[in-house]
């Protein structure tokens, strides 16, 4: 099963089924408390939240969360948090807790009662897009019809793994992952091309492993992780009635070891110019023969007039052929079993009970420390969002984002915006010929909000009732006949991506210059639009000014003012950038988790737009004032405001599995780092809060990294 490759870059990345970003409740107006929505029989945690965790006062930010007794310049996000994480509790069926999961935990609510509406009384034929919901939703919630069914959704599927036994049969099973649960080592995706983003290209990038990263496999760290992933194979084999279960897990590890041996680390990936490789079809066969590259893409459905000249965008062409020569080499046994294996695995959530409860046991508790499986209800709301998204969030948005919501935040959009133009004019370390060309690139900055322009047709999806399995991989077929109609034609610049409007979350789409703002993030405490604006402005503001920036951090500022990646800065204003991010970056370097530093390398970008994005909204926020003086409200200034508003969005906290994997895998930095980090390069932050020589977070002046 392979998914569409994005360059996009979000908020926050979730870790695992359960898990979330990183913030507090506040679906509530100001100064009345938040309640959740019903949530029955499931252990949700927000109904049971002590006082301190509801609400957010009567202008915004939650005073009650506060530790007043931590100086602000020893450890900001304590003193913004502190009593409010004391109190927090992980639900058992979450990974993480905090404001932004209590927020996301919100919007599947909402979608339930939006799908729990139409499935009261599913069609036994569905033809309308609302029939469709309704059945794929009530389908999966019927666990009775799926548990009798036992492997025998798999069953085709898997006697198409048993057929495989030489390199064209294989590369045939590769084809078809694309639009089924089949497994392949090669994702496989359709994107606008980062040269002409103008057109559509395809894209090939490594894969092929069952773990969350390279590290799993070859840190002594992860040890015990690697061990349960192979009792994990064995105990899915056992399931499937696979001969040679136990001896089959065991040769499937040592195969994936050597395929991590050979891919790229993650951070290395984040060069968007070593990862743009394009190459022709007939050049991708020689530099990985091991693979029948005509006939894999054929069958996944690239047209195959002219497919030996066709050009692909090869993302880690070393570990494509390495792949390749290890699928030619390994025996087909070996091979037939690591197929079944990931099968499995990519089907366990629409399958019977056993193979659930296996995937859970490994990929929820073993990798993220998640002690109770989700209800079935919310891996319902989650694998409709994940089938039938877009036509969710149409009736989303309909039903639950104003358009006064919409005005204003675009309102705020335009003002962040033109407070990134102020700092660019005013950039100190830019030559003039490059600060023209970011200031043409800010310009062209287009903003989306709430919903797309245009909604997707859902006509032709075929939606059986009783049939979650095949339901599923006929969504998947639907999704990708999708992308691949895209070949040949100009990229629709009105076209959302990857974030459907319940989506809790925000992302830089570099090649259109373009920010998206889903529906579901804009609201507290995110933004309210009854709350004081330092508030909003320190927020939301922050998180804008954060996406915006993604489009100037150490990726971005490759793509030029039309989404175009090539080299349009001048190689000394260059080598100023990195030397700056260099020296930012040694300030996330220095930080641990779980005893472990942070990689800068693979954070860096996140960094950066943190940095700006606070900056940016302080800025904003001090151009609203219009030269007047800030009020005080409840003894707090307005630059105080904006700091605790920023501290109190990224309040979490993580189970010690799911945080050791968000340093290991997740471009993002833990929250406390979010915090912390980012202020003590601001000037403002340090005469808001007196911070002096001595304390903790205290940089002197010429140590502070100011990049935007």
């Amino acid at each position: 099963m392979s998914r569409i490759l994005s360059r996009s870059r979000f908020l926050g990345a979730m870790l695992a089924a359960g898990s979330a970003l990183s913030l507090t409740p506040a679906w509530a107006a100001p100064g009345t408390p938040a309640t959740a929505p019903a949530q029955p029989g499931g252990p949700s945690g927000i109904d049971s939240l002590p006082p301190a965790l509801r609400g957010y006062g009567h202008f915004g930010l939650n005073t009650a969360a506060m530790d007043t007794a931590v100086k602000p310049g020893d450890d900001f996000f304590e003193y913004g948090n502190g009593t409010y994480l004391k109190d927090l509790v992980i639900p058992p069926d979450l990974t993480s807790f905090g404001p932004f999961v209590i927020l996301m935990e919100n919007a599947r609510a909402q979608v339930r009662t939006l799908l729990a509406d139409l499935g009261a009384h599913p069609s036994a034929d569905p033809k309308t897009t609302d029939e469709k919901l309704g059945v794929y939703y009530a389908t999966f919630l019927d666990q009775k019809t799926v548990d009798g069914l036992g492997t025998k959704p798999l069953e085709a599927d898997l006697n198409a793994v048993r057929g495989v036994h030489d390199a064209a049969s294989l590369s045939h099973l590769f084809g078809q992952a694309q639009a089924s649960f089949q497994f392949t080592p090669f994702g496989i995706g359709i994107q606008p091309d980062d040269r002409d983003p103008t057109k559509f290209s395809i894209s090939l990038g490594q894969g092929g492993l069952g773990m969350p990263d390279r590290d799993y496999y070859l840190k002594p760290g992860f040890a015990e992780k690697k061990t349960a992933y192979q009792a994990y194979i064995a105990k899915m084999l056992g399931l499937l009635s696979w001969p040679d279960a136990d001896a089959q897990a065991a040769r499937i590890v040592a195969f994936e070891t050597q395929i991590a041996q050979a891919h790229w680390a993650r951070d290395a990936m984040r060069d968007p110019v070593k990862a743009y490789n394009p190459m022709t079809v007939a050049q991708l066969q020689k530099a990985a023969p091991g693979i029948d590259w005509t006939g894999l893409l054929t069958t996944a459905g690239i047209p195959a007039s002219g497919l030996e000249k066709r050009v692909l965008v090869v993302g880690q062409p070393s570990a494509i052929s390495a792949e390749a020569k290890l699928l030619q080499t390994t025996d087909m046994a070996t091979v037939r079993a690591w197929l079944a294996f990931h099968l499995a695995d990519n089907a366990a959530t629409y399958l019977s009970q056993p193979f659930t409860d296996a995937s859970f046991e490994f990929n929820g508790h073993v990798l993220s420390g998640q002690p109770m499986q989700q209800e079935r209800w919310k891996r319902a709301v989650r694998v409709s969002n994940e089938a039938l998204g877009w036509a969710i969030g149409q009736a989303y948005s309909e039903r639950y984002f104003p358009a006064s919501s919409k005005a204003e935040i675009t309102k705020l959009v335009a003002e962040v915006k033109a407070a990134f133009k102020v700092r660019l004019q005013h950039n100190a370390w830019m030559e003039p010929a490059t600060r023209a060309m970011a200031l043409r690139k800010i310009d062209n900055f287009e903003i989306e909000v709430g919903y797309p322009k245009t909604w997707r047709d859902y006509s032709g999806l075929k939606i059986v009732p009783g049939d979650a399995y095949g339901n599923a991989e006929r969504a998947m077929g639907y999704e990708w006949a999708f992308w691949l109609h895209q070949l040949g034609h100009r990229v629709d610049r009105s076209m959302w991506f990857d974030m459907t409007p319940q989506t809790v979350n925000a992302e830089n789409l570099p090649n259109f210059v373009e920010v998206v703002f889903p529906a579901a993030i804009l609201q507290p405490p995110f933004f309210d639009p009854k709350a004081d604006p330092a508030v909003n402005y320190g927020a939301i503001g922050g998180v804008i000014g954060h996406e915006m920036t993604h489009s100037f951090d150490d990726q971005g500022r490759q793509y030029d003012e039309h989404g175009r990646l090539h080299d349009w800065w001048t190689k000394a204003d260059e080598k100023k950038f990195t030397a700056l991010a260099d020296r930012f970056g040694a300030q996330y370097g220095a930080f641990t988790v779980q005893g472990v530093h942070l990689n800068p390398k693979l954070t860096m970008g996140e960094n950066i737009a943190d940095l700006g994005g606070l900056t940016l909204g302080l800025d904003a926020y001090h151009a609203s004032l219009h030269g007047k003086p800030a009020p005080v409200i409840d003894g707090l200034t307005g630059d105080q405001r904006v700091f605790l508003a920023w501290a109190q969005v990224w309040r979490q906290k993580l189970r010690p599995d799911a945080e050791r994997a968000r340093v290991t895998v997740d471009p993002h930095s833990p929250p406390k780092a979010r915090v912390n980090l980012p202020m003590h390069n601001i000037d403002a932050w340090y005469d808001a809060f007196g911070v002096q020589p001595g304390q903790a977070l205290y940089l002197p002046p010429s140590e502070r990294v100011k990049i935007w």
